[in-house]
């Protein structure tokens, strides 16, 4: 899958906090009419002893949900955990699975903020503008943000504010379970993104997608 070429990942903190405020101002937050026929899932996860990222990326049919193709990559980690700034420590594995595709999808579930982020900059808004394809942001857990929490049943949801904006939402995929943070990527709206979620979770906590990316990273980290 051919991938954009924004700019390179050798960027001093401060560089990196710039470019996310710049990013920020191409991110578009638009209705998703294209039709969906394939969604992908993305997840990293880290070998801290090895200093490497890993990353694995898995295209399901829709409305299916059958696995058409799944991809892997991993890398040197090149730069530190910092919150705030962990794309750019997670995008070049994601980046590097997503390249290796045969089957470019139509949408992408990423295990992370959209612009649920400081700088309106976390992982699944700056993938999207590398990707040019519709991305969700669908978190474990918050970054930023208040809210309340939401009812217990599957589909209830709140949301998540900055202040007085909203920037994600709270939402129940799974009843009695700890909610998601979901927010919005690139080239989609909120209510694209909490529709998206819950159409692709079926009887687990996270959406098929990222819990069969987030599976296969798993075993790959073990196996390293």
């Amino acid at each position: 899958m051919k991938i954009n070429d924004l700019h390179s990942w050798d960027l001093t903190y401060a560089d990196a906090r710039r470019l996310q405020t710049r990013l920020a101002e191409h991110v578009r937050l638009h209705p998703l009419h294209k039709t969906i026929r394939t969604v992908a899932g993305l997840d990293c996860a880290f070998d801290k002893r090895g200093g490497k990222a890993m990353a694995a990326a898995v295209v399901l049919s829709f409305p299916e949900l059958v696995v058409i193709e799944t991809a892997s990559a991993g890398g040197d980690l090149t730069f530190p955990y910092i919150p705030g700034l962990l794309s750019f420590r997670e995008a070049p594995a994601c980046l590097a699975a997503v390249e290796k595709l045969q089957t470019p999808p139509d949408l992408f579930l990423i295990d992370g903020q959209g612009i649920a982020h400081p700088r309106r900059l976390g992982l699944a808004a700056h993938l999207g503008l590398f990707l040019d394809r519709p991305t969700i942001g669908c978190a474990k857990s918050r970054l930023l943000g208040t809210y309340d929490p939401p009812q217990p049943e599957k589909g209830d949801y709140t949301p998540l504010l900055d202040g007085t904006e909203t920037i994600g939402a709270v939402v129940r995929t799974r009843t009695s379970v700890k909610p998601l943070f979901v927010s919005c990527g690139h080239l989609c709206t909120l209510q694209d993104a909490i529709e998206w979620t819950l159409r692709l979770t079926t009887r687990y906590r996270l959406p098929e997608p990222t819990r069969l990316a987030h599976r296969q990273v798993t075993a790959l980290k073990k196996g390293n």
